[in-house]
């Protein structure tokens, strides 16, 4: 058994030091889901400096190095990532137990990650039946690419993801929660001077519009570019974001391969027209994100629940 100054100094070492506040906690968190400080700056409304002395005082406080600089960005040591873990589940205890105080119905906020392939159709109306189940409790959305809300997700940033599953490597200590499969459609402007002639001749002449690199889906895009011996097209632009890509093609000939879930509005007003493409692998699983243990606030499983059974009824398909 250790001696009684042997427990002292362990005990010390076990304690927080009182002078770290929620401020630096947030402040790390934000910047390691960023990886840089400007960023962070401005969505905190306050100057680079200040930012940068937060943190300062987090390392001098903690007694260690918590980032890296690498040329522009900020990369997390070991002990950063350590660290890390352990604030993410510190923040999220405390929403946890605001929520306990102001369970759903009652009072609250939800944070909710929505990816594009999700927005526009889905997501809306499972707000507004989530708005009338529980009135006083605010949902807060998140939207960006996939990358952004698994960081903000792990970083108790938000409370769930809606979209596209994610990859094999990024589910580390997240579950999923299968909706519905959504196919990846070629589309275009609806009198498209090509309309009728094979798809890959229209591919090859007419400016090409692929989803980012890192987005999701752009993998199978790549291989269905592949099987036809495409991919030699250099594309023109690269986007999952609905109003750009809706622009480009009203103003031009381009083709544009997307979540189908992006541009479902537009395909039944006649806007945009579709391209058969004939590949069954042009699909993804779209379900609900969250994080493995820990405590659910009430509020998040009844968002779960009315997601699921908005899916079910079809409802929101048109």
């Amino acid at each position: 058994m250790p001696n009684n100054a042997d427990y002292a100094v362990v005990h010390a070492h076990m304690i927080m030091h009182p002078a770290i506040k929620l401020r630096h906690i947030r402040a790390f968190l934000d910047i390691a889901a960023a990886g840089t400080l400007t960023a962070v700056a401005r969505a905190q409304g306050i100057t680079q400096p200040a930012l940068s002395r937060t943190l300062a005082e987090l390392e001098d406080l903690l007694g260690t190095t918590l980032f890296l600089r690498e040329k522009r960005r900020l990369i997390l040591t070991e002990n950063g990532v350590l660290f890390r873990q352990h604030a993410a589940s510190a923040v999220q205890m405390l929403h946890a137990g605001v929520e306990a105080l102001h369970p759903s119905g009652h009072g609250g906020r939800l944070r909710v990650g929505v990816l594009p392939t999700a927005a526009t159709r889905l997501f809306p109306r499972v707000a507004l039946r989530f708005r009338e189940a529980a009135p006083k409790v605010t949902l807060a959305v998140e939207t960006g690419p996939h990358s952004h809300l698994v960081r903000l997700l792990r970083d108790g940033g938000i409370d769930l993801m809606i979209g596209r599953m994610p990859a094999a490597n990024d589910m580390a200590g997240l579950r999923f929660e299968h909706l519905y499969e959504d196919r990846i459609a070629l589309v275009s402007a609806a009198g498209h001077p090509m309309r009728g002639r094979p798809v890959e001749e229209a591919l090859a002449e007419c400016p090409l519009i692929l989803p980012p690199a890192d987005a999701l889906i752009r993998r199978a895009v790549d291989e269905y570019l592949l099987a036809r011996n495409l991919t030699s097209l250099q594309p023109a632009f690269e986007t999952a974001a609905l109003a750009v890509g809706r622009g480009i093609l009203a103003g031009s000939d381009a083709l544009w391969f997307i979540s189908r879930g992006v541009v479902e509005d537009e395909l039944d007003r006649g806007e945009l027209a579709q391209w058969s493409t004939d590949a069954g692998f042009l699909s993804g699983a779209v379900g609900l994100t969250r994080r493995q243990g820990g405590p659910v606030p009430p509020s998040l499983d009844l968002l779960a629940r009315l997601t699921h059974e908005t899916v079910a009824s079809g409802d929101w398909r048109g």
